[in-house]
């Protein structure tokens, strides 16, 4: 049973809605990565904030539902609404699901709560714990738009956004949605960013995906939301594969067994070669660990000169919307508005590691070909060996 992705809303630092993100992002601006004050003490690291004015949650859902994780969310709702509610009235409010990738929901709010009860000994009137939990974003968008239909939450760290498009992969494929919006999105937050820094992972300059000076991650905020449905549309999810190695907490497999696991059953659910594949979208974090692991998976699976290109250069690491996001950015290339399918380029500093296999990393100007169908794979991978790889391309 084939499933496509009709429509998109996307916000995250490089702009709000599609036309916006897709310039900046077949631009190679990475003007979206600042130095910010205020989130590591004494440190002004580069992240990606999100600059676009955020709408206002609903009256009706402001008291339980309002914080930046659920604006950033209804930013990327309000841009597909019109999708949405055709669904709603074609198949009925108990037929469309929701499933969402997050990791920081409404920390940020809550950690604020915390320091208002640490410093006044009494919790501020507008502190909700039930920000914080992990089904909250699902929960705001089922309850907004009415729906009755199976809504959660995915929260496996990077990974996040790229499982639940398969967990709504599943839910149409069984027979218990007809529709099921699906993405991921995270906030910026102190609880994540200064985790990462304590692990001595952040860059405090913007960030070199497989380049020999890497030295870490810049971190940033994103929404990506699709209408997945089995009506054809102009882009078809033809398969996705996951796995867990369980190596180590924080480092991936060095060899990306578990990497490679999941990319060859993505593979193998689309009925692919590994030749076929027109275009990768690498999970490329700028770690000493997972570039070097994913530089030798790509090797190993793949022909050597397939075009590949990590964005967070770009963007930086959206953590659970990451694999959401990137796949939008492929979904971007199969419908480039301007019609020359153009692919996210590889932006760095140009000085490979010559400890790791080449990959053919494409700058600002590369395009899918120009004729044929084609077919685009995306990976995430996360803490605790958690593996994810999407396989998207043109619909027949």
């Amino acid at each position: 049973m084939n499933t496509y992705l009709n429509a998109l809303g996307v916000i995250c630092n490089l702009g709000s809605g599609k036309s916006a993100v897709a310039e900046a992002l077949f631009a190679g601006d990475d003007r979206g990565i600042r130095p910010t004050d205020g989130w590591i003490p004494g440190h002004h690291p580069p992240l990606g904030n999100v600059q676009a004015q955020l709408p206002a949650i609903p009256e009706a859902l402001r008291g339980h539902r309002d914080n930046r994780n659920n604006r950033l969310l209804l930013a990327a709702a309000l841009q597909i609404e019109t999708d949405i509610r055709a669904a709603i009235a074609r198949y009925g409010q108990a037929r469309i699901g929701v499933v969402l990738g997050t990791s920081t929901t409404g920390i940020e709010e809550a950690t604020q709560g915390i320091g208002g009860y640490r410093r006044d000994g009494a919790w501020p009137a507008d502190y909700r714990y039930a920000h914080q939990e992990l089904g909250a974003p699902a929960e705001f968008l089922a309850e907004w738009l009415e729906l009755a239909g199976p809504s959660y939450s995915i929260s496996t760290a990077c990974t996040s956004g790229a499982r639940a498009l398969l967990s709504a992969q599943r839910l149409l494929r069984m027979g218990l949605c007809d529709a099921v919006l699906c993405g991921g999105v995270d906030t910026l937050c102190r609880l994540a960013i200064n985790g990462f820094h304590a692990l001595e992972a952040v860059d405090m300059q913007r960030c070199d995906p497989f380049s020999r000076h890497r030295r870490g991650i810049n971190i940033g905020e994103a929404a990506a939301l699709f209408l997945m449905t089995r009506e054809q549309g102009a882009v078809q999810l033809f398969g996705g594969g996951a796995s867990s190695d369980a190596y180590h907490m924080s480092s991936p497999d060095p060899q990306g067994a578990g990497a490679q696991q999941a990319m060859r059953e993505a593979l193998r659910k689309a009925g692919l070669e590994a030749t076929q594949i027109d275009y990768i979208n690498l999970h490329g974090t700028a770690t000493e660990h997972n570039d070097s692991m994913e530089s030798r998976a790509i090797a190993a699976m793949f022909p050597p000169g397939v075009p590949c290109s990590s964005t967070k250069s770009l963007t930086g690491h959206t953590l659970a919307a990451a694999g959401a996001l990137e796949a939008a950015f492929c979904w971007l290339s199969l419908v480039d508005e301007r019609t020359e399918r153009r692919l996210p380029p590889h932006v760095w500093d140009g000085e490979a590691d010559t400890a790791l296999p080449p990959l053919n990393l494409i700058p600002p100007g590369s395009h899918l070909p120009a004729q044929g169908r084609r077919y685009l794979l995306s990976n995430s991978f996360a803490f605790g060996g958690n593996n994810a790889a999407l396989v998207l391309g043109d619909a027949a």
